[in-house]
């Protein structure tokens, strides 16, 4: 079996073993399943058989490996058994932190978290994981039910470039729809909820601080990012 890291090895020790992963264990529960919503607030969550709809409309005539974008939690918990991962250029969207949580994952309704969603944009760099035909279908059916279980985002088969070579990618996008997606906040409240926002996956902070470790170890320099680190460092409540 090759390397999956041979393009990256610094990347190793960065990545969780999906067999490790909180996500897989959730998502081996949920993947087949309605999840009840939780209260208060609750949000509205998609049911299994429309994620599951979602998911055979997305990848409708693709055959093959499948490459898979990531530019938040997915580059550090893939939760994913993938053959190979590739630094990633998307171009046309942008990591924009739009992502609000108030239902429990790294914020409150009391102390909202904040995360990233892929917007439109100059382009965003992140990982790719591509993952062997064989394990396409149960992959993308965990990943489904990781990302798709409440509707934040929209996915979409896109072109990815991986350090010159063109693939197609799946990503998720921002979903304007979603109450989730807030274009509308302030750069004060994108602090504060970074700064304050925790919930049973962690801190937003947490989350923000792993995204700059990953582009520190592959020596991507993000201004927006870095930017952002900043303001919550110097945060003072």
């Amino acid at each position: 079996m090759a390397d999956p890291f041979a393009a990256h090895p610094e990347l190793r020790p960065l990545i969780r073993d999906p067999t490790e992963s909180v996500f897989r264990n959730h998502i081996a529960a949920a993947r087949d399943k309605d999840v009840p919503n939780p209260a208060p607030p609750a949000p509205k969550m998609l049911s299994a058989e429309a994620r599951e709809a979602s998911r055979r409309v997305t990848l409708a005539g693709h055959t093959g490996d499948l490459w898979v974008f990531a530019y938040g939690s997915l580059m550090w918990d893939p939760a994913m058994d993938f053959a190979e991962v590739r630094r990633a250029w998307l171009p046309g969207h942008a990591r924009r932190f739009i992502l609000c949580d108030i239902y429990g994952a790294r914020g409150t309704y009391d102390a909202p978290g904040l995360m990233a969603a892929l917007d439109r944009g100059n382009g965003c760099h992140g990982l790719a994981f591509r993952l062997s035909a064989e394990t396409v279908d149960a992959e993308t059916r965990n990943l489904w039910a990781r990302e798709m279980m409440l509707p934040a985002y929209v996915p979409r088969l896109l072109p990815v470039d991986l350090d010159g070579e063109s693939v197609i990618a799946l990503a998720f996008l921002a979903n304007h729809d979603s109450d989730m997606i807030r274009c509308d906040l302030t750069r004060d409240q994108q602090v504060r909820y970074v700064a304050t926002g925790v919930g049973f996956l962690g801190s937003s902070r947490d989350y923000l601080e792993t995204i700059a470790r990953q582009f520190a170890a592959l020596g991507i320099d993000d201004p927006d990012v870095s930017a952002l680190m900043a303001d919550v460092r110097a945060f003072a409540p």
